[in-house]
């Protein structure tokens, strides 16, 4: 299945990132509540450089530096500078205590928040580190190597498996909520399916003709998967890992969209159909993030625009005195 915006001139819009919703009958507000300026944000489709935590926190990737927003109070805060290095992917643990930083170099490393210090380094991958994805305590990454490497931090080894199959670069990585199944996509068109307590690949989808980074499972069935793919693709498809009746509990999935019309999009699972679109970003939008309870999303773009926007899902209990602030995480 595809569901897909058409142009004109008959060509559908490519999609770049997607998140599947819990929320029914969402409203959406169709402007940002909030911007923030993000110097130095790359252009580029392959890093995931923002994520945002339970803790109510968004990690931002900009260059060599780590910048910590607090969603409560709205400050902004660095947190580390690489030495020598670049910063190609963020994910933070579950419990929103602990982010993983990947790098051009693919190195992992995993900082203590609140202590704002190192507690891990670790190698393992020959280049650039741009998925990464928490489950419990284990953590997978994905590099430019083609390898996705299976690693628990509070061991001595830098990683205790290696999933291969991979034939380019591992662009996205996702767990489903049972944490028994791995989605990963990549830049050779496929969506491999892996129970990584074996692993080994359960199923191989090649059904879509450009690279795979955007990956969501769905929060009501866990083995119902969504993927997007890139420019040559430009599609939208939903995968039932396990082949079951799709769920009829009403779904909506948020994509970022590329070249040229650089909108963010609200789709109805059930009938494929836009809910909303949401514009403002000057540049392909190639970042996005759910807040902790679901009610508000971020997206990013990069060279053009440099901006992170945050958009109201639900109405909030109270108005604010405008739905437009202007802050800088760099002045």
């Amino acid at each position: 299945m595809s569901c897909s915006k058409t142009h004109q001139d008959g060509q559908p819009d490519p999609m770049v990132v997607l998140t599947i919703l819990g929320i029914v009958e969402a409203r959406i507000h169709p402007k940002p509540y909030r911007v923030l300026d993000t110097p130095d944000l790359k252009n580029d489709f392959y890093l995931s450089l923002i994520d945002w935590s339970s803790q109510n926190v968004l990690c931002i990737g900009l260059g060599a530096s780590l910048f910590l927003w607090n969603g409560y109070n709205g400050k902004t805060t660095k947190l580390c500078e690489l030495s020598q290095d670049s910063i190609s992917s963020v994910a933070w643990d579950q419990k929103g205590t602990h982010l993983a930083l990947g790098t051009d170099n693919g190195l992992v490393q995993i900082w203590d928040v609140e202590r704002r210090n190192i507690v891990r380094c670790m190698t393992g991958h020959r280049a650039r580190t741009g998925a990464m994805s928490w489950c419990n305590h284990s953590l997978a990454t994905g590099s430019k190597d083609r390898s996705i490497l299976l690693r628990d931090p509070r061991s001595q080894k830098s990683y205790y498996s290696i999933l291969s199959g991979h034939t380019q670069e591992v662009c996205g990585l996702k767990w489903n909520a049972d944490e028994e199944l791995l989605a990963s996509g990549g830049n050779d068109n496929s969506v491999r399916i892996w129970d990584a307590s074996e692993n080994y690949a359960l199923h191989v989808f090649e059904q879509h003709v450009g690279a795979v980074k955007a990956l969501d499972w769905s929060p009501h069935k866990s083995n119902l998967l969504v993927s997007g793919g890139g420019t040559y693709d430009k599609k939208l498809r939903f995968w039932d890992v396990c082949q079951l009746r799709w769920s009829k509990i009403s779904d909506e999935i948020i994509s970022t969209h590329g070249y040229s019309e650089y909108e963010v999009v609200v789709w109805d699972y059930q009938s494929r159909s836009r809910l909303a679109t949401l514009a403002g970003h000057t540049s392909r939008v190639l970042y996005l993030a759910m807040s902790p309870d679901g009610r508000s999303f971020v997206t990013g773009a990069g060279e053009g625009d440099e901006t992170l926007r945050f958009w109201h899902l639900v109405a909030p209990a109270k108005k604010t005195n405008s739905s437009l602030s202007q802050l800088s995480l760099i002045r």
